[in-house]
């Protein structure tokens, strides 16, 4: 029995956030980056609400009714626990997604070496010149790992980046699409408008929607979510 309260809330239903499947997300609280355009500062300083027994309580109520779980937050990955965590939600019959920044490593590659992922969207912050700049962290490299990775795996997984006009350039997304593209990425990249009339961990201002057509075509499928 795990008495910490490391989950903030539960959306128990979604069409949206697990490609093609139903399911539900678990927000962990607390996360290691202190993104600027980040949706979730409830999250991120919340102290949390829910234990993981309580949330094997609720998923018993809905076998045979999602499909699939997906583990967010905040970094759900710098939980300690978050292993043993999904090896019981495989064990009720679940598929999990994972959204990660990938910043450990070490524990992703455990749960791919356990067959206990079915899908990963790994968060792009920035190249290693500006990713302090975006995350507030000297992180770069972890992520570049958790990357190989997934590379290396067979399990279905997605890259993706929000763009603030004041944070990226055209520049650094044609780097980050190089980079891509060197190191062998063959899946979709989603670029993600930030949403002008969301509130955020700090007050940016208004950014400019990124066209899509001003983005290279022939090096990786890109898609521009919030356009």
């Amino acid at each position: 029995m795990c008495l910490e309260k490391a989950i903030e809330s539960i959306s128990p239903f979604s069409l949206l956030d697990y490609p093609d499947l139903t399911s539900c997300i678990v927000w962990f609280k607390g996360c290691n980056m202190r993104c600027s355009y980040c949706y979730n500062p409830e999250i991120i300083f919340g102290e949390g609400k829910y234990t993981f027994d309580d949330v094997y309580r609720f998923l018993k109520t809905r076998i045979n009714l999602l499909d699939g779980v997906v583990l967010s937050g905040g970094e759900c990955t710098m939980n300690k626990n978050i292993v043993d965590f999904t090896r019981h939600i495989k064990e009720m019959g679940f598929k999990v997604k994972l959204d990660t920044n990938g910043t450990y490593p070490d524990r992703i590659k455990q749960m791919l070496d356990e067959n206990l992922l079915d899908f990963v969207a790994l968060d792009f912050k920035a190249l290693d010149y500006n990713f302090q700049f975006i995350t507030k962290t000297k992180t770069f490299d972890l992520f570049k790992k958790s990357l190989d990775y997934l590379s290396e795996s067979n399990i279905p997984y997605e890259i993706r980046t929000t763009y603030h006009e004041d944070l990226l350039s055209f520049h650094d997304l044609y780097n980050m699409i190089d980079f891509l593209k060197e190191n062998q990425y063959k899946g979709n990249y989603f670029i993600q408008n930030f949403r002008n009339d969301t509130p955020s961990l700090d007050k940016l201002p208004n950014s400019n929607k990124l066209p899509l057509t001003q983005l290279p075509k022939d090096k990786i499928p890109i898609f521009v979510r919030n356009d």
